[in-house]
């Protein structure tokens, strides 16, 4: 059944409200619905950088969700990735520094986005929604540039220390925006606090990650697209407190709709 969104709808009494479109309309009727005592779910970014809204990946943080009821906010997709990959690296050893750069897949733009670039493979020029051309090409820019990051950049930088619950780490990353329909790339270098000493006790701790896969063979969009997990390929040692991967997920699903479902059913369960 589809109804109107209003402010009146708002004030009724759900248990729970799943919100995907965009931050203006969170800002405005999330708040409504949340004064009730609904629970809503977010998935914009309107309020992941609250202090007192919990940003949630279930898998990582879910426990923060007991007792709790309001606004959750759901991060950004090449975030969720990211930390999936690392948050049990983080609590072996500590993490000091991330270098990531993300190939980001058209879906990530919304409908607006894969229609570009089909139409821009059929043959039309017309860019509206990219910065450039996307097809047959790749664009070092996703959101708008702040204080020399992009919008996209600033995200994975707050919300990566946020949900690891860690001001400290350094976050370096370039977000990169190409002709890919489903499943954005990350290729992430870290440094540990403390050493890892070998490979095979890395890959040891990267498997306990939960809804994480660690291959030996390389993965592709192309493989994850429909999947709920993470998977990470080409997973090199540089020394014992640095190493370098491939990590792959499906955006739409890990990166927005399987997390926001994830923490609905989180939530409940706590509840009982």
């Amino acid at each position: 059944m589809v109804r109107e969104l209003t402010e009146e709808a708002m004030k009724e009494r759900f248990d729970y409200l799943l919100f995907s479109a965009g931050a203006s309309v969170s800002r405005h009727f999330a708040p409504i619905a949340a004064s009730v005592g609904t629970t809503v779910v977010d998935n914009s970014s309107a309020f992941r950088m609250d202090p007192e809204i919990p940003l949630v990946v279930p898998e990582i943080n879910g426990d923060i969700l007991k007792g709790y009821r309001g606004i959750i906010a759901n991060p950004n997709c090449s975030t969720i990735q990211m930390v999936l990959s690392l948050y049990t690296v983080h609590r072996e050893f500590g993490i000091s520094k991330i270098v990531v750069t993300t190939f980001q897949s058209v879906s990530g733009a919304g409908r607006k986005g894969i229609n570009e670039l089909m139409a821009q493979i059929d043959g039309q020029e017309e860019t509206i929604h990219f910065p450039r051309k996307i097809h047959l090409n790749v664009i070092p820019l996703i959101g708008e540039i702040k204080e020399g990051f992009s919008t996209e950049e600033w995200k994975m930088i707050n919300e990566t220390r946020k949900i690891l619950d860690d001001p400290s780490i350094e976050v370096f990353p370039t977000t990169v925006r190409v002709p890919v329909i489903y499943g954005h790339s990350e290729s992430i270098y870290v440094e540990t606090r403390k050493p890892f000493e070998s490979e095979e006790n890395l890959k040891k701790v990267l498997q306990k990650a939960e809804d994480v896969v660690v291959k030996d063979e390389i993965i592709t969009p192309l493989e994850v697209a429909g999947s709920d997990l993470v998977y990470i390929s080409r997973l090199r040692v540089v020394k014992s407190n640095v190493f370098m991967f491939w990590n792959v997920a499906d955006n739409v699903r890990v990166g927005a709709a399987t997390n926001a479902v994830r923490i609905l059913k989180m939530h409940m369960e706590m509840k009982g």
